[in-house]
């Protein structure tokens, strides 16, 4: 049995509450929040807290919190030699204070709130400082993922650069398309069935394999025919072209 206790209630962190308690391996010992009231759908066995002094030892400290507060957070836990980890993808492991064990669990995946997930998909990327505690991170993400990867600092903050491009940077294209459909009126549905086969098409065939469009094939006349069509929006044009030089850069050094 794995005890942990959760330090936040976020979206990573309600996620992850979901994902124990599933797990009859893991048990939540106690959940830190600053309004309890906001947990108190949390089954009566798990204890609630917003009173640092009331945290008690357990097996992994998870703090769940938005980026710039991790440090913070980690230097307020009162409890010593805990094995404490947080589950940034940006964050380094070392802005965990030395107090405590250092590791880190991040969940790779977008999370939003009332969106359930599948965890047993998600990839759980995993670092610490001491071999002892990573065997208990691999044991926590087992329970939970099919996916566990130890993944040091440098190299996470390269995956979270690499995961803002493939998810929000591509999501953006998506509102940006939806706006261009409806000034149009034309109703964005109709390219899902082109966003799924664009998605499908990576688990298969590599990023440059799957590159279609006018400027893969450099045709000009229908670039210029785009750029012209987005006068009327400066900053969608230059997103068009800057994006449109890129994949012939790319295409070129092929």
């Amino acid at each position: 049995m794995i005890k942990i206790s959760i330090i936040g209630y976020g979206n990573v962190a309600q996620h992850l509450i979901h994902a124990f308690m599933q797990n009859p391996t893991i048990q939540i010992e106690q959940v830190f929040v600053r309004k309890p009231e906001k947990v108190s759908y949390l089954h009566p066995s798990i204890k609630v807290t917003s009173d640092w002094s009331q945290l008690l030892p357990s097996d992994i400290f998870i703090i769940a919190v938005s980026d710039d507060a991790i440090a913070e957070v980690s230097s307020s836990l009162p409890l010593k030699n805990q094995f404490v980890v947080h589950t940034s993808g940006s964050v380094e492991l070392e802005q965990i204070s030395n107090h405590n064990r250092r590791g880190v669990f991040y969940p790779l995946q977008t999370f939003t709130k009332n969106k359930t997930v599948d965890f047993t998909t998600i990839p759980i990327c995993i670092e610490s400082e001491f071999s002892a505690d990573l065997e208990i991170l691999k044991n926590l993400a087992v329970a939970i993922s099919e996916k566990t990867y130890i993944i040091n600092s440098q190299q996470r903050k390269a995956l979270h650069v690499a995961a803002v491009f493939v998810n929000n940077f591509v999501n953006h294209m998506y509102q940006i398309g939806s706006e261009i459909c409806q000034e149009n009126q034309i109703p964005f549905s109709i390219l899902e069935s082109l966003i799924a086969e664009t998605a499908s098409k990576i688990t298969n065939l590599s990023p440059k394999e799957a590159q279609t469009g006018p400027a893969k094939r450099d045709d000009q006349r229908t670039i210029a025919t785009h750029v012209a069509f987005l006068e009327s929006n400066e900053m969608h044009q230059n997103i068009y072209k800057l994006l449109t030089q890129s994949i012939q850069k790319n295409e070129q050094e092929l």
